[in-house]
């Protein structure tokens, strides 16, 4: 786990991805790499989640791929087997949390209150999703609950864009930020994908800048 959480904070910025068919996923891939970004977070709310991911991991083995948006087991099964490194939820659903662990299964749970990181904590979890950010307090609830729990780190995502991500990316207790500004849904069905690519560039930047 701790290697997992020390590569996605290389990054900064995760992308948070919803591709609604798997042909989505090559151009895709290759849209993050080019712009500097060699990871993604693709989220299980879509059937071409799966085939997307076992894609993506089978012919762009250098893009490191974790799956987002995961309510059952059995998605977690379906999504190692398909080639994630890493699981995120948006809530704390201890089942999961707990089947993961057992598995040895990198996972992120989805903590904004204290109860939830106590029960991160308590299960040997020191690095944990904060969701949704914006609407949750930002920057300043994750300050909150790190003064109690001081060795956490939080992956915050919802509402960060590039407006904001200095005021995330500059607080020591940001993991990293995960966001879907640069992987937008209507840019994927429309194969805009030189635009993502721009973005993703931008926000690499961006990340690179602020924590150098």
């Amino acid at each position: 786990m701790k290697d997992i959480s020390a590569k996605i904070a290389a990054y900064g910025v995760v992308p948070v991805v919803v591709l609604n068919h798997p042909s989505e996923a090559r151009p895709l891939a290759r849209a993050l790499l080019a712009g500097g970004l060699p990871v993604a977070e693709v989220t299980f709310r879509t059937d071409a989640a799966e085939e997307s991911i076992r894609i993506i991991t089978e012919e762009f083995p250098e893009l490191f791929v974790g799956a987002g948006t995961v309510l059952t087991t059995e998605q977690v099964d379906r999504a190692v087997a398909a080639g994630a490194k890493f699981i995120v939820c948006p809530g704390f659903d201890p089942e999961i949390v707990d089947y993961c662990i057992a598995k040895d299964i990198p996972v992120f749970p989805g903590c904004t209150t204290a109860s939830e990181v106590a029960w991160g904590v308590k299960r040997g979890l020191t690095n944990l999703k904060f969701f949704p950010a914006e609407q949750c307090g930002g920057v300043a609830t994750i300050k909150a609950l790190c003064a109690a729990y001081v060795g956490v780190k939080f992956m915050p995502t919802g509402g960060i864009g590039p407006k904001n991500l200095e005021t995330y990316l500059s607080c020591d207790k940001i993991l990293c930020c995960g966001g879907s500004w640069m992987v937008k849904s209507d840019l994927i069905k429309a194969g805009r994908f030189d635009e993502i690519e721009r973005l993703t560039k931008e926000a690499v930047n961006m990340a690179k800048a602020i924590r150098n």
